[in-house]
């Protein structure tokens, strides 16, 4: 069985940073690329940041870029998502998820697309 587990959520003022980590666990998992997303109440869960295991290929949201940074390290099956210049509306949710097989570039954003998702971690971006 598949485990994703984040951490590193809190409350932050607007303009701080903070690392959010997801270690996967599990005798058999491997995965092509890792994600993150977030969500607020009453929306839809949106596409953060993506990146493949083999380091060769990340995406971001245009929110993001430029202030977020999703690296991954293989031998302890993480993925991190740096989170410098927050604002309040960055305050959501954010859940890592995996992608198991190989997907175009373009869908390393799309929700639907990956397998295996944690439980979440909240961040809270004040003013």
């Amino acid at each position: 069985q598949v485990q994703l587990v984040e951490s590193g959520g809190g409350l932050v003022q607007a303009g701080g940073s903070l690392r959010l980590s997801c270690a996967a666990s599990g005798r058999t998992f491997s995965s092509y690329a890792m994600g993150w997303f977030r969500q607020t109440p009453g929306k839809e869960r949106e596409f953060v940041a993506a990146a493949t295991w083999s380091g060769g290929i990340t995406v971001y949201a245009d929110s993001v870029k430029g202030r977020f940074t999703i690296s991954t390290a293989n031998a302890k099956k993480t993925v991190y998502l740096q989170m410098n210049s927050l604002k309040p509306e960055d305050t959501a949710v954010y859940y890592c998820a995996a992608r198991v097989n190989g997907i175009l570039v373009r869908d390393l954003s799309s929700t639907y697309l990956y397998d295996y998702w944690g439980q979440g971690t909240q961040v809270t971006v004040s003013s």
